[in-house]
């Protein structure tokens, strides 16, 4: 099992985050992030081995492109080949290829269930390198999609937030979407592991198959996170 992780945001915590993750998605600049981060996270990578990703968002810093918008599909194919030309010449300067792609905040909630959204990335990514692998939300509409056009994926499951029944994931601004603590989030590692489920937010259980789990780097525990979950994973999956 992968473990990814959301990086270059601005929090600083790349050097203890990246010994326990295998892939880093790294901010393109749009809604957070900046060239000299870009470059500081994939030379770390680099040095550690960790594959890199690119995470480009809505053009939204002011909310960390976590609010939603509507643009036309050719605006959101240039939004999304800008940012992935961006982070793929400091890959190429770093002679470190970049290896997958995984929307960011609010464009990857919308892509997992706007077949419009989901689309226009798909045909962006395919443009620009078809070779390159899409992380996409487990069991949605937008893996049902980037499957069928031919790219690979990666179906993703998030170790700390909580789902909705839908199988979308929790608002931020509900009680609890946002989990916190180790024991939490281990108890959820634990039942996709063994189970293939989730507890939702109204108590039923959602089926879903991951082929890698995300922790966000920007949370206050992120570190401590990243190192339960390695941990847990090296005792419990043997591809790890």
């Amino acid at each position: 099992m992968d473990i990814n992780c959301d990086l270059g945001e601005g929090f600083g915590c790349e050097a203890e985050i990246l010994p326990f993750i295998h892939s880093a998605n790294i901010a393109c600049g749009f809604h957070a992030g900046s060239p000299q981060e870009m470059a500081h996270t994939v030379a770390l990578a680099k040095k550690m081995g960790v594959q890199v990703g690119a995470h480009p968002s809505w053009n939204d810093r002011a909310n960390f492109g976590r609010t939603a918008q509507q643009l036309s599909s050719a605006e959101i194919i240039a939004l999304i080949t800008y940012q992935l030309g961006a982070l793929d010449a400091i890959c190429r300067k770093a002679q470190y290829p970049l290896q997958h792609v995984k929307p960011h905040g609010a464009l990857y909630n919308q892509a997992s269930s706007d077949p419009a959204i989901a689309g226009a990335i798909i045909e962006a990514v395919l443009a620009f390198n078809p070779g390159l692998q899409l992380y996409v939300l487990a069991g949605s509409q937008f893996s049902k999609l980037a499957k069928a056009a031919g790219l690979r994926i990666k179906e993703e499951a998030f170790a700390d937030r909580m789902y909705q029944a839908d199988g979308s994931l929790a608002p931020r601004h509900q009680p609890n979407a946002v989990l916190l603590q180790s024991p939490e989030v281990l108890k959820q590692v634990d039942s996709i592991m063994r189970f293939n489920r989730v507890q939702t937010v109204d108590g039923s259980y959602l089926q879903l198959h991951a082929d890698t789990l995300c922790i966000h780097g920007d949370g206050p525990t992120a570190v401590s996170l990243a190192k339960a979950v390695h941990a847990y994973l090296q005792t419990n999956s043997p591809a790890c």
